[in-house]
């Protein structure tokens, strides 16, 4: 839709305020793109080290010129090249909706965070408001497509539910937000977002590390074995 602003939907005016009042030394963002969240936390940290992590290298050269260090693995089921408790920040924004290993995703998110470090987690809204309206009418939710790139789906209170069913111990949601609001122009997008986040195509979570992690996410799948042949990492 042309009156649409879609670079709304990434929140990066979100990511700024949060970034302004954060001591961010190692920033890693995870399937990176062209740099653009880490450049907003640079803004505000000057002197930080970015990492963009990312699984093809398409973007190698022009993010080698941002000032940013390219990592290409597959966070899916690869290890984060970096020790534990090592990283101040983390963004994972419109990535984790592309994958299935999500338990394994955020063992090595919170193994490499230190305490009181953050992930900074954007995902598209399955119950945003254009969604519910389209399903009134008998129409699939755009986010989740089957001909598209995605693989789960993500709602506010379904999130909460995950981080605190598994992480309750060791993390704390900070905030909540939302950006783009489907199918209206920029300014009122952005005003019905920052009322009704909940209701917003794309939701925003800044999770806290309290505590040291000792590896929940991959001990909830044994304690609690789900259907599906998740990856723990145990056959590399």
């Amino acid at each position: 839709m042309t009156i649409v602003d879609h670079t709304e939907t990434y929140g990066r005016h979100i990511l700024a305020k949060i970034a302004r009042d954060l001591d961010v030394s190692l920033c890693v963002d995870l399937g990176c793109g062209n740099g653009d969240d880490l450049i907003t936390v640079k803004k505000y940290n000057t002197n930080s080290r970015l990492i963009g992590v990312d699984f093809g290298d398409l973007n190698k050269e022009s993010l080698i010129e941002r000032g940013i260090e390219p990592i290409f693995i597959n966070i899916e089921n690869q290890r984060l090249p970096f020790e534990d408790e090592t990283v101040d920040l983390i963004i994972a924004n419109q990535i984790f909706e592309h994958t299935k290993e999500i338990y394994w995703i955020n063992h090595e998110i919170f193994r490499t965070l230190k305490v009181g470090g953050y992930l900074y987690l954007g995902v598209p809204n399955i119950l945003s408001f254009h969604n519910r309206i389209l399903g009134l009418f008998g129409i699939h939710p755009t986010c989740s497509k089957m001909i598209s790139a995605h693989v789960r789906v993500f709602s506010k209170n379904d999130t909460f539910l995950f981080y605190r069913e598994i992480s309750n111990r060791f993390t704390v949601v900070e905030s909540f937000h939302g950006s783009q609001f489907y199918p209206f122009p920029k300014k009122l997008a952005h005003f019905l977002a920052t009322l009704f986040p909940s209701l917003a195509f794309s939701i925003f979570f800044l999770i806290r590390k309290t505590e040291k992690y000792n590896g929940e996410f991959i001990e909830w799948l044994s304690n609690a074995p789900l259907e599906t042949n998740f990856y723990t990492g145990h056959h590399v």
